[in-house]
């Protein structure tokens, strides 16, 4: 198969015209009942989170304002436009759900979406999102170390890599009915990334469960990779000895690597990533190391050359 090469993308594109208007304290002066109004009905499932554990981790930085995360989104199954999955995501059953976890473990095992629910106290963690077409928000996830889970089926000595694989049901996602990736969405870590404390198994936002265009009913959050890292809609979950090959390493060998961290210092092959939009802000701001989380996971690198290993 010809490898995909998507265009360049606009300026205009990357950050919304009506974005840039968007009032900055709006998410402090909106009520709770507000926030939940602003979801459409067709992306929320029954009840919303209560009490919810705090977090030691979190982005000191205002957060980006719940209509700009809900309708500005990298979501293919739903279309390569920003604004398609919030068009188009209204058509995605999150119940019943499951999610296999097999592969390298003792204990195989079908997990029912409720119960991960239940499985550990829901944390609300303020992290940015950094895309590869060098915008970002700072999001106010919900859920809880993917660990909790995998320690469950007790990974064996051979467990080297850990796959994710969403949904794949072009009825449900009109964007796979294209041929712009190889479906199922594919995405992977190593396994000690995938233990790493900030890796985030993430069930809603905002206070509330995940809106369908954000990836609902359960999917990753990576604070320290760009946002493709985060595979959203997951089905299953595989815990491998060799490295997989991710759904953007099999479009674009040459442009997206499997470790995929922020770094300002290797550029995408069609532009920079030293700087940054943030959504809402005219003005680029400078990319950080790892986004911001070096202290927590540059260790997980040490005496990597990760120009080679992007």
């Amino acid at each position: 198969m010809k490898p995909y090469k998507a265009p360049a993308i606009p300026a205009s594109e990357i950050t919304p015209k009506a974005l840039f208007y968007a009032r900055r304290k709006f998410m402090q002066t909106a009520g709770g009942a507000a926030l939940a109004a602003l979801l459409p009905q067709t992306t929320r499932a029954a009840g919303s989170f209560g009490d919810l554990k705090k977090s030691t981790y979190g982005a000191e930085e205002e957060l980006t304002p719940l209509t700009a995360i809900t309708a500005y989104n990298n979501f293919y199954e739903f279309g390569t436009g920003k604004e398609d999955p919030a068009a188009r995501a209204g058509s995605l059953k999150t119940r019943p759900w499951s999610v296999s976890v097999e592969g390298e473990v003792h204990k195989p095992k079908v997990f029912d979406i409720d119960d991960i629910l239940k499985m550990a106290p829901l944390e609300e963690r303020i992290y940015r999102l950094r895309c590869v077409e060098a915008w970002s928000m700072v999001v106010p996830w919900l859920g809880f170390p993917l660990a909790e889970l995998l320690k469950r089926v007790e990974p064996t000595g051979n467990a080297k890599y850990v796959e994710f694989v969403s949904l794949h049901d072009p009825a449900q996602m009109p964007g796979q009915k294209s041929t712009v990736l190889d479906w199922p969405y594919r995405e992977g870590l190593r396994i000690d990334e995938a233990m790493h404390p900030l890796t985030l198994l993430t069930l809603g936002l905002y206070g509330d469960v995940l809106p369908n265009q954000n990836g609902a009913p359960i999917r990753m959050v990576i604070p320290w990779k760009y946002g493709f890292k985060s595979a959203k809609s997951i089905v299953g979950i595989r815990l491998l000895e060799q490295q997989p090959v991710t759904s953007w390493m099999r479009t674009g060998p040459n442009e997206y690597g499997f470790y995929a961290n922020v770094n300002p210092e290797v550029d995408h092959p069609r532009w920079s990533q030293a700087k940054e939009r943030r959504i809402g802000e005219f003005l680029k701001r400078k990319t950080l190391m790892f986004n911001g989380y070096a202290d927590e996971v540059a260790p997980l690198y040490a005496g990597m050359d990760l120009s080679k290993y992007f």
